[in-house]
């Protein structure tokens, strides 16, 4: 099946785009997630070949690989296939330890195109665009580059803001091989180029690819719909493509995550907050203790939510830079650190997300000028989304610009669903002083009043 550009890409092929990716913190691990060094062959085997916890289907695959290379000679394939195993396993798990040893297999599996392209996986995993870039580069030189280097070189391109080039990558990856995880690719440039719609279409696609043989991608295409039907206020959608993907992967992180943001616009912060801690329990990210707080508080945890807030303060740097960075900013807590977090982020990784953080945390800073700069940048792609207006608007509104301040709140009224707790009671109170209403709410009426009492939030 061959789909043109034109069918694929309407809405980007005069411009740039930015993917917006998910991924683990490379400061979690089991085992250090450090470039490895050139340990001897024995070390590096009997890393890779250690036991391994946990028992499901992607451990019992572990398990096989591993016997395969003890009893095999000519191993070189399966080990780069392990390798993958524990690429899997990393993004399951949330522990970029499981990089680690990837990045072992790679190197004992030798220098051929698998092993490099692995190499490249593990790069752009652990944030090192620069070096992913590179791989792919050379690896597009060769005869018959797959679609997984195209797909290699879009996604560090996008995160380095080299989006026309990300664009061309992805184009080519597509002309290859349409499936699940380029049907995906191409929704998220849908998505942040603001076209929902088209998003929708694509990812409807990409979960139809899915099947139970790989659990982890039809999950996560699973959790990516189920955030764009609840944009879209299409909620029994959104809570059945939830329900599915936690068929695929029991206690997804990312779908409760999701469940969580259905749970708290249907007045239910209490199962919103069960939701966030079983997730937060798996992957300690920064966006999902920020949300298990806010929910916490939302249902009269306050206990919780404080314990919950002092595990974010202490881990949320390494955890997750750029989200923790925007946690400390909406709290107006310790600004000129979130603020240095953001420009380390923005060094390695020019996407919007990232210019948006850096303009949020440089209005926690008083830098006011700076963060309308900045906003611009994080604007310019098109992308619809209730965070970035909210911070818009209130960085117009700092500067004076009550107009435009206004005008973004219209804008994230219609989406604010999207918001988390603390977010959505902070607009709410900026706009009420600009005299605006967001008539367009979209949350249950238990859960406005709740969000009402809990105006606070964002100075706890």
């Amino acid at each position: 099946m061959r789909i043109s550009r034109r069918a694929l890409l309407p809405t980007f092929l005069q411009a740039g785009a930015v993917l917006l990716c998910i991924a683990v913190s490379p400061g979690r691990a089991s085992v250090s997630a450090d470039v490895p060094p050139r340990d001897s062959e024995q070390t590096i085997r009997a890393l890779i070949l250690a036991a391994q916890p946990g028992a499901t289907a992607l451990d019992r695959e572990v398990a096989r690989l591993q016997n395969k290379i003890r009893t095999g000679h000519a191993v070189e394939p399966q080990i780069i296939q392990l390798g993958w195993a524990f690429v899997a396993k990393a993004r399951v798990t949330g522990d970029p330890g499981y990089y680690k040893i990837a990045q072992q297999c790679a190197q004992l599996g030798g220098d051929g195109t698998d092993s490099r392209l692995l190499r490249g996986h593990i790069d752009h995993a652990l944030h090192r665009f620069a070096e992913a870039e590179a791989i792919a580069r050379q690896l597009t030189t060769e005869k018959q580059a797959g679609w997984q280097t195209y797909a290699l070189l879009g996604d560090a391109l996008m995160e380095q803001g080299k989006l026309t080039e990300a664009v061309d990558a992805y184009q080519r990856m597509i002309d290859i091989r349409p499936c699940l995880q380029t049907y995906a690719r191409v929704a998220h440039v849908r998505w942040l180029k603001g076209d929902l719609a088209g998003a929708k279409e694509l990812m409807r696609l990409a979960v139809e690819a899915g099947n139970s043989r790989d659990p982890e991608p039809a999950a996560w295409a699973y959790t990516r719909l189920s955030l764009y039907q609840l944009q879209s206020h299409e909620f029994k959608e959104t809570g059945w493509s939830i329900d599915r993907a936690l068929e695929f992967v029991k206690d997804y992180p990312a779908a409760l995550y999701l469940r969580s943001k259905l749970e708290i616009q249907r007045g239910e912060p209490g199962k919103a907050m069960e939701s966030l801690r079983t997730a937060s329990a798996q992957i300690p990210l920064p966006e999902y203790q920020w949300a298990l707080a806010d929910a916490a508080r939302l249902s009269g945890d306050d206990d919780l939510a404080a314990k919950t807030e002092d595990a974010l303060n202490r881990r949320g740097a390494s955890e997750d830079p750029r989200s923790f960075a925007l946690f400390l900013a909406t709290r107006q807590a310790n600004p000129e650190m979130a603020c240095k977090l953001a420009q380390e982020e923005l060094a390695n990784r020019r996407d919007v997300l990232t210019y948006d953080a850096l303009a949020w945390t440089e209005l926690a800073a008083g830098h006011i000028p700076e963060a309308r700069d900045n906003m611009k940048r994080a604007l310019a792609e098109g992308t619809s989304d209730a965070r970035l207006f909210y911070h818009a608007a209130l960085i117009d509104a700092a500067a004076g610009q009550r107009k435009s301040a206004i005008a973004w709140i219209r804008r994230a009224a219609p989406i604010q669903q999207m918001l988390l707790p603390s977010e959505h009671a902070d607009l709410t109170q900026h706009a009420a002083e600009l005299g605006v209403s967001l008539a367009a709410e979209t949350v249950s009426q238990p859960t406005k009043q709740k969000l009402a009492d809990s105006a606070n939030l964002r100075k706890q």
